[in-house]
């Protein structure tokens, strides 16, 4: 929670009021045997003398330290401003004290000692010392604290909007990784089949428009992500034509959980570039998509073997690892593997 300007002065006041109103309500305890005149006053002037110059203290304390390059002079502005606080609050309950022990009423036996205190400088200058630096030592936790606070929402603020300037740079490696494959299967049929290169320029389009529209979201329904992947199965088997199978096996249940984007795509899109597209027979990407406890897990299985072709970025591969960590640090897995002539691509999800 932050708290502002407003709401750190209420918090003085009140604390202050609290607390001297507490410190100076002791004279209460002593009803019977002192006059009710002589507890209201003790009462009026301790909160006189204890907020008026514990206001003045922390008015300059505000002024002329700064917390942030806390070092051997600032300590030594307190220290002196602490005494000089002392000094004040005992002058203050002195005359106040002097003025009531003769212009007040008659006093008793009792409150004749206690006034005695008022001529003992020595014990009144160390009560007073000892009272506000009490009360410096609680300003100065509360301050600190209030500090923590200040600076840990600050760094939650800096690594949130870190976090999202990495999203979004990372989403904008995205479209531009769909384009130049896609253009460039156009460019390699344009002039064998138009028809054809019509129909996947219809398919880009609808894939551009999804990118361009989910691009400043940060999750989406797995449900609407297939339609994306099956736009693009649909684009590279023209391009395969039948050296391209593609099954998917999707839990009914899993439809509506929410996903990073594009990231099955990028997936599939993988397993296509550098999987089928490295074979001559061709081969089969398998999508399989289910829940276990509360992880999501999606698995494509591609034909072929791990290996990374000369020149690969992998910006696809990293791209996916980069969002994960992001968006659920380390609760979330990313593993390729491959077994028995088959590449495994798989992502667990923490499903909230």
């Amino acid at each position: 929670m932050n708290i502002t300007d407003k709401n750190r002065n209420l918090i003085f006041w009140v604390l202050q009021f609290t607390g001297w109103g507490f410190l100076n309500s002791s004279s209460f305890l002593f009803i019977q045997k002192m006059s009710l005149s002589f507890v209201l006053f003790s009462v009026i002037s301790g909160l006189i003398a204890g907020i008026g110059s514990t206001t003045i203290l922390r008015f300059y304390l505000r002024k002329k330290i700064s917390f942030d390059s806390f070092g051997f002079k600032q300590f030594s502005t307190i220290v002196i401003a602490t005494v000089v606080t002392a000094v004040l609050y005992g002058a203050l309950s002195y005359f106040m004290g002097y003025a009531y022990a003769k212009l007040g009423p008659e006093i008793s036996e009792l409150e004749k000692d206690l006034f005695k205190a008022y001529n003992s400088y020595w014990l009144l200058a160390f009560t007073s010392l000892f009272v506000i630096f009490a009360w410096l030592i609680c300003y100065l936790v509360i301050k600190l604290l209030l500090k923590i606070n200040k600076d840990r929402i600050e760094r939650l603020e800096l690594n949130t909007n870190l976090k999202q300037a990495q999203l979004n740079t990372l989403k904008g490696q995205i479209n531009p990784h769909f384009m130049f494959n896609s253009l460039n299967n156009i460019r390699g049929l344009m002039l064998e089949d138009v028809d054809k290169s019509r129909e996947m320029l219809t398919k880009l389009s609808e894939m551009l428009r999804y990118s361009l529209t989910k691009n400043n979201i940060n999750s989406i329904a797995v449900e609407e992500e297939l339609e994306m992947v099956d736009n693009y199965i649909d684009l590279s088997k023209i391009q395969f034509e039948d050296r391209l199978q593609f099954e998917k096996s999707v839990d009914k249940e899993c439809l509506q959980v929410q996903i990073p984007p594009m990231i099955i795509q990028l997936l599939v899109e993988n397993a296509a570039k550098h999987g089928i597209s490295n074979l001559k027979d061709g081969g089969k990407i398998s999508l399989n998509i289910d829940k276990h406890a509360k992880v999501l897990s999606i698995k494509v299985v591609n034909t072929g073997k791990l290996r990374i072709t000369k020149g690969s970025t992998q910006v696809g591969l990293k791209n996916i690892k980069q969002r994960l960590k992001l968006l659920y640090g380390d609760k979330a897995t990313f593993k390729l593997k491959e077994a028995n002539d088959e590449v495994l691509a798989e992502i667990k999800i923490p499903m909230s």
